[in-house]
């Protein structure tokens, strides 16, 4: 994560009002693109480790939403 977000405040203000909050702290806002950095950071090492398995060095689709699968729907 650090210093640089990829996830800017303004996207995660509008994912939030999107699920039916009427205001949005910067606070609010911000902790939820650590949260989704995190996991996205997860989900893409998770992802990386199926392509090498595979024997490939391009992450395709399949490999995010197996990836997604194995750590977020159990």
């Amino acid at each position: 994560m650090g210093n640089n977000p990829e996830f800017g405040l303004a996207v995660m203000n509008r994912v939030i009002k999107k699920a039916g909050a009427e205001r949005v702290s910067d606070e609010a806002s911000d902790t939820l693109r650590k949260i989704l950095e995190e996991i996205a950071n997860n989900i893409s090492k998770t992802a990386i480790d199926l392509a090498n398995h595979a024997g490939r060095k391009t992450i395709k689709s399949d490999d995010i939403l197996l990836a997604y699968k194995n750590s977020y729907k159990k």
